[in-house]
């Protein structure tokens, strides 16, 4: 088997972001960042190409088009909404190559992939799970942890994403954007 060089690798950067993450509820402001990534080595230095980024609140509304099955928003809610979005972003991009999924939680990298089971979150994690299967059908993928604000400049361009999205706020745009600026 070939291994695989970093041009032939995807990496997608998945981070949660919740105001206020105690005592949450529908309408506690949840919001996630994805940054799409080619060629990244995964060391935190900023190698690669950016070739997308996007971030968008947690739905939590059962009647609103995209709700995925988070009941309110918090910072967990919010990381598997992140792993959702970058499945879906790997299922419209339509490639074969492999990817990796790069987060800060363990427990939506863990759920997401399932090798832990759900003791909440149950119908957000099954559609993720669900997700996940659909895409390791078509490519490769895998999943792997990142320390968080320890200054891996695309975590925290995700990390960044999540919050000013979820202050409703517009992200600085990347060409004036340092790592660890939230």
């Amino acid at each position: 088997m070939k291994a695989l060089s970093e041009e032939d690798l995807l990496s997608l950067y998945v981070d949660g972001s919740c105001l206020g993450n105690q005592n949450v509820d529908e309408n506690t402001p949840a919001a996630w960042g994805l940054v799409v990534v080619k060629g990244d080595t995964g060391l935190g230095k900023g190698s690669g190409e950016i070739i997308d980024e996007t971030s968008a609140m947690v739905i939590t509304d059962k009647n609103t088009e995209g709700f995925i099955g988070a009941e309110v928003g918090s910072n967990n809610t919010a990381e598997l909404s992140g792993f959702a979005a970058a499945l879906k972003w790997l299922l419209v991009e339509g490639g074969k190559q492999p990817a990796i999924i790069r987060a800060d939680s363990q427990y939506a990298g863990n759920l997401s992939a399932g090798v832990w089971k759900a003791k909440a979150n149950r119908e957000l994690v099954a559609n993720v799970q669900m997700l996940w299967k659909e895409v390791s059908q078509l490519r490769q993928l895998s999943w792997s942890h990142v320390r968080a604000h320890r200054g891996h400049r695309w975590n925290e361009r995700a990390d960044h994403l999540a919050l000013r999205c979820a202050n409703q706020e517009t992200p600085t745009p990347l060409s004036f954007w340092k790592p660890g600026q939230r």
